[in-house]
C-alpha cells in the first residue's frame, strides 16, 4: 500500500475541510493543511492534521518550502466570491501558478487542480462580466499546468452548494448543474487513489454513478 502525504492548499474553505477531514480518515495517508492564519489551525489539529502558514501572496519558495515531504499537491483554493479582481488574480492565477511552480521546486510530481466547471475560451466570451476575470484566471492556471510534466488532474466541478454529498456524480465532460462540496472532495479523494486521473480534465456534477466507479470509468 502506498503512502501519500498530501499538503491541501486553501485547506480552510469549504471544500478544503472536507477534504482533509476525508484523508485524515484513511489508512494510507495524511494531510498537511495549508493555511493562512495560525488562528484556523484548531480545526486541522482535532483531526490529526499537520499545518503550515503561508499566504498564497507570499513567494515561491515559502510555498516550496511548506511543500518539504509532501508526494501529492491538492490546490483548492479561492479568492471567494466577495473579493475584488485584484485578488482573483493574485490567489486564483498567480496563487495557483506559484503553487505549481512549488511543486516542481519540491519535487512533488503530483498535482490536483480543483477549478471552475468551463474555462474554455467560448466561456470567457460567454461569462457575465463580473465573473469573466474569474474564468480568465482559471483558464490561464490550468493551461500552466497542462503545460508542465507534472502528474495533473484538473477536476471541474459544478455549481457548488453546501448540501449533504450523496456520493454520487456524473462525470466527463456534461451539462451545468449542482454538486456539494463534500461529494467533490470525495471526487479529489478517489482521484489521489486512481493514476488513471493523471493527465485528465473532467467536469462533475451530482448524478447517479457511484463516485468510485465515475473515476475509475475517466
Amino acid at each position: 500500500m502506498v503512502f501519500l502525504n498530501v499538503l491541501v492548499v486553501g485547506a480552510n474553505g469549504q471544500i478544503g475541510k472536507h477534504l482533509v477531514s476525508l484523508i485524515q480518515s484513511q489508512d494510507n495517508m495524511r494531510a498537511r493543511a495549508m493555511i493562512r492564519k495560525s488562528e484556523q489551525a484548531d480545526y486541522f489539529e482535532r483531526l490529526g492534521a499537520e499545518t503550515v502558514v503561508v499566504d498564497l501572496e507570499q513567494d515561491i519558495d515559502a510555498i516550496a518550502n511548506a511543500a518539504e515531504g509532501i508526494d501529492a499537491i491538492v490546490f483548492t483554493a479561492g479568492s471567494g466570491a466577495h473579493t475584488g479582481k485584484d485578488k482573483t488574480i493574485l490567489i486564483d492565477l498567480d496563487g495557483a501558478v506559484k503553487t505549481i511552480e512549488a511543486a516542481k521546486k519540491a519535487g512533488v510530481k503530483r498535482f490536483i487542480m480543483v477549478s471552475s466547471f468551463d474555462t474554455s475560451r467560448k466561456a470567457i466570451q460567454t461569462a457575465p462580466s463580473s465573473f469573466a476575470p474569474y474564468v480568465v484566471a482559471k483558464h490561464y492556471a490550468d493551461e500552466w499546468l497542462r503545460q508542465t510534466d507534472l502528474d495533473y488532474t484538473i477536476v471541474h466541478p459544478g455549481i457548488l452548494t453546501n448540501d449533504s454529498g450523496t456520493g454520487k456524480i456524473t462525470a466527463g465532460k456534461v451539462e451545468p448543474s449542482e454538486i456539494p462540496r463534500e461529494d467533490v472532495a470525495q471526487v479529489i479523494l478517489a482521484s489521489l487513489r486512481h493514476d488513471r486521473t493523471i493527465g485528465k480534465a473532467f467536469q462533475i456534477v451530482s448524478g447517479s454513478t457511484p463516485i468510485e466507479a465515475a473515476i475509475t470509468s475517466i
